[in-house]
This record gives structure tokens, C-alpha cells and sequence, in this order.
């Protein structure tokens, strides 16, 4: 049976990645650094197997960040708001400090993984995030059976992207990396989604910041 390759990477660094502040939906650009990390990234999958399409959540992060890459392919970035960030209602714009101060209650539901809980304010739980991503993967990937496609979002997506392929429950403690524009290949059917690899950031060459 026919399969699609798909590269899900994260976007590039943020202020906010910085400044440990929860971006969410917020349409935060990528920093100096971000835009050399996408950069890069794209010089090295140029040298690797051509890409049939790339796909971006609409936030400029993510876009900035397939940009580059579609650029060097010949492709168009294509924006998708399924592969948006989770939307974290009131923490939004706040530092991790921040939401242990002013939204205790809240702070813990998040730091145990309630998988039911949502953000005030609007926010998604885990389990909606989760429904999200899936359908979307599924969307996508299916129209690029046999080929080999990018998708660009988030590291909450990325996180719900690695338990897809691991069959990890959404409350499984996190042991794997979501770092800035790490590429990770996955392998689609419709019957199966199978982790290929994760976080290669060898076009790096230095470690990039691993939160939201």
C-alpha cells in the first residue's frame, strides 16, 4: 500500500520562546534567530528528497518558517489553520511565572495533563487539540498518497504528533524533544501513522529552546 512521508516541524525561535511567554493563537514573528534557524533548515532539506507540497498553520511563525523551506522546493506554503497552535485562552501573552501566580488552579490542571481540562478564556483541552490534529494529519496526508510532504506548525502540535505515531496516551509524561524547526518524518497510511525519526536539528549545529 501506498504511503505518504511527511516532515512535521516545528517553527522557528520566538521573543516569546525566549521569554518563556505562551503564544497560543497570538501571532507572534520569528525572531533573528527563528529566521536563521528556518534558513538553515531549508538549505538542508534543498539537498534532500523533494517535497511534493508544504502546508503551514496560518500563524507568521509557522508561515515564516515553511516559507523559507517552500521557497527553495519551487512550492507555495500553503496556510491551514488546523495546524494551528492550541488556543490557551487566558495564558496567552503570559510567562510560565505568570500563570503559577495569577491562575494557580488552572496552572496545576495544565502541569498534570488533564486531558479534559480547557484554558479559561476559550482555550482547548488536550482532548479537542488532539481531535484537531488528527483529522487535519488525516486530510492532508491522504491527498498526497505515494508522496512527500512538509507540515509546519507548533510545538503542542508536534507533542500531539509524536503520541499519534507512539500510540502514547495524552496524560504520558513527555520524554521527547519538540525543539525549534527539528525536523521529524512520520510515515502515513490510512490504516497507521508510524514514527520514522525525531528531533534531528543537525542543520543547527547548537540546541534550540524546547517550550511553547
Amino acid at each position: 500500500m501506498q504511503a505518504t512521508r511527511i516532515l512535521a516541524i516545528r517553527h522557528g525561535e520566538t521573543a516569546w520562546n525566549v521569554d518563556t511567554r505562551i503564544q497560543g493563537h497570538l501571532d507572534i514573528p520569528l525572531n533573528a534567530k527563528g529566521m536563521w534557524q528556518a534558513e538553515q533548515l531549508a538549505k538542508t532539506l534543498a539537498a534532500q528528497d523533494p517535497l511534493h507540497a508544504v502546508y503551514s498553520s496560518d500563524l507568521q511563525r509557522a508561515h515564516q518558517t515553511a516559507t523559507a523551506v517552500a521557497v527553495q522546493q519551487g512550492l507555495e506554503a500553503i496556510s491551514h489553520p488546523g495546524l494551528r497552535e492550541r488556543c490557551f485562552g487566558a495564558f496567552e501573552g503570559k510567562t510560565f511565572a505568570e500563570i503559577e501566580q495569577d491562575l494557580p488552579e488552572d496552572s496545576m490542571k495544565w502541569r498534570k495533563r488533564d486531558p479534559h481540562w480547557a484554558p479559561p478564556n476559550g482555550g482547548e483541552s488536550l482532548v479537542m487539540l488532539e481531535q484537531r490534529i488528527r483529522q487535519t494529519l488525516n486530510e492532508l496526508a491522504a491527498k498526497h498518497m505515494g508522496q512527500h510532504i512538509a507540515l509546519f506548525a507548533h510545538g503542542g502540535v508536534m507533542d500531539i504528533l509524536y503520541r499519534i505515531a507512539t500510540q502514547q496516551d495524552l496524560q504520558a509524561p513527555r520524554t521527547w524533544s519538540l525543539t525549534n524547526t527539528a525536523i521529524n518524518r512520520l510515515l502515513w497510511t490510512p490504516e497507521s501513522v508510524t514514527l520514522v525519526g525525531w528531533a534531528d536539528t543537525s542543520h543547527l549545529g547548537e540546541e534550540s529552546r524546547d517550550e511553547y
